[in-house]
C-alpha cells in the first residue's frame, strides 16, 4: 500500500540510531572514527552520571548513546567517561573542556532549533511497518487533501529527504505510559480471521470441531501483550477442539500473514483495527462470532518530540492522527458491540 504513495521501496528503519550506524559503516560515508555529525552527537551524561539518564532525553537508546561516546573517543583518542560505583564520571581531560562543551552545545542547540523552525513542510515518522502499509498510508490522501504542501519521510523513504536526527513522530505497539508527549491512538481487537472462501467452506462444521486439522497462521507482532493473544490463549479460553494449537504457520509481519490468510492457507488471529477495509470489501471474515475475539492490552501509541510545541505542522498532525485514532476507535467498538471494554 504503502509504495503506491512514494517511488522506493519501503525499509523498516525505525530510530535514528541505527540510521547513524548505518551511514557510518557504508563506503564512502563516515568511517567510525569520523566525529557525530551536528545534530547526532551524544550529549555526555556527566549530569545524570548514566546512558540510560542521557538516553531520554535524546530520544534513543542507552546502547546507541554508549555507541556514539565510544565513536567520539575513538576520534580524540582519549577516554572521555570513567565508571566508577556512583555512577559514570568524566575524566579529567573531558572535565577541563566541559565549560566550553556545555556553551557550544547550548549554542548548537539555539542553531538546530532555527534551522528547525526553517524545515517547514516535512513531517518525519518512524512506525510500525505494519502499522504503515495497512493503517497510515490509507489515510494520508486525507491530511494531503487538506496540506497539499507538506512532505513524509515515513521509516527512511518518501518525498522528504532523509535527514539525521531525532524523528518528528514515533508510533509503537507496546504499554501505554502516562507520559504527555505521548498519544494513545488505540488498542486493538484481537479475533479470528479468515478468507471469505474459506469462511463459506467450513461455515457447515460444528463449530468446536471447526479448526482441527485446519493450518493455523500465527502472528509474533502480539507475542508479548499480555492479553494472551495467541492461539493455545484462545483455544483454551473457548473450549474449541484442536490438537497442537501452538503449531501452524508463524510470522513476524502481519501483512505476511494477510497474505496467507487471503491465499486461503489457513485461518490467523489478528487485529480488526489495521484489517477494517478488507472486512469492509467482504475479502475477509469472521470464521466465529466477534464476541470470540478478545481486546488488546497493550496500543499503538505516538510520541511526539519534546520541542515539537514550535512547529505549527507537527501541532495540526497530532490532531488529524487523533481524529483518524478516534474514527478508528469508533469503527471497532461497533463491529465489536458486545464485547467486554478494553
Amino acid at each position: 500500500m504503502f509504495h503506491r504513495l512514494f517511488p522506493r521501496p519501503l525499509t523498516t528503519l525505525t530510530t535514528d540510531d541505527r540510521l547513524f550506524k548505518r551511514r557510518c559503516d557504508k563506503p564512502g560515508r563516515a568511517s567510525r572514527n569520523a566525529p557525530p555529525r551536528p545534530g547526532t552527537g551524544p550529549r555526555l551524561p556527566t549530569a545524570g552520571k548514566s546512558f540510560a539518564a542521557a538516553a531520554g532525553p535524546l530520544g534513543i537508546t542507552p546502547a546507541a548513546v554508549g555507541q556514539r561516546v565510544k565513536v567520539l573517543e575513538n576520534y580524540l583518542g582519549m577516554e572521555l567517561l570513567s565508571r566508577t560505583r556512583g555512577g559514570l564520571e568524566p575524566t579529567p581531560a573531558l572535565q577541563a573542556a566541559l565549560p566550553r562543551l556545555a556553551s557550544a552545545f547550548a549554542d548548537l542547540e539555539a542553531a538546530a532549533q532555527d534551522l528547525e523552525l526553517q524545515r517547514g513542510h516535512e513531517l518525519h515518522i518512524a512506525a510500525a511497518s505494519d502499522l504503515v502499509d495497512l493503517w497510515l498510508a490509507p489515510r494520508l490522501d486525507r491530511f494531503r487533501a487538506a496540506h497539499p504542501n507538506v512532505r513524509f519521510c515515513i521509516n527512511g523513504e518518501g518525498d522528504a529527504p532523509l535527514r539525521l536526527g531525532r524523528v518528528d513522530c514515533e508510533i509503537r505497539y507496546g504499554p501505554v505510559l502516562a507520559d504527555p508527549r505521548e498519544d494513545l491512538l488505540f488498542r486493538d481487537y484481537v479475533v479470528p480471521v479468515a478468507s471469505a472462501t474459506n469462511v463459506r467452506r467450513t461455515a457447515a462444521l460444528d463449530a468446536a470441531l471447526r479448526l482441527e486439522g485446519f493450518p493455523l497462521v500465527h502472528v509474533d507482532f502480539f507475542k508479548d501483550d499480555p492479553a494472551g493473544l495467541s492461539w493455545p490463549d484462545w483455544v483454551a479460553a473457548h473450549g474449541v477442539t484442536r490438537s497442537a494449537p501452538q503449531r501452524g504457520m508463524r510470522f513476524r509481519r502481519i501483512t505476511a500473514a494477510l497474505d496467507a490468510i487471503l491465499a486461503n492457507a489457513g485461518v490467523g488471529l489478528c487485529g480488526l483495527a489495521l484489517l477494517g477495509d478488507r472486512l469492509d470489501q467482504g475479502e475477509l471474515a469472521l470464521p466465529y462470532p466477534v464476541a470470540s475475539g478478545r481486546w488488546s492490552q497493550h496500543g499503538f501509541v505516538a510520541r511526539f518530540r519534546p520541542d515539537s510545541g514550535g512547529r505549527r505542522l507537527l501541532a495540526r498532525s497530532r490532531a488529524w492522527l487523533r481524529d483518524e485514532a478516534r474514527q478508528t476507535v469508533l469503527w471497532l467498538e461497533t463491529t465489536a458491540s458486545g464485547a467486554a471494554s478494553p
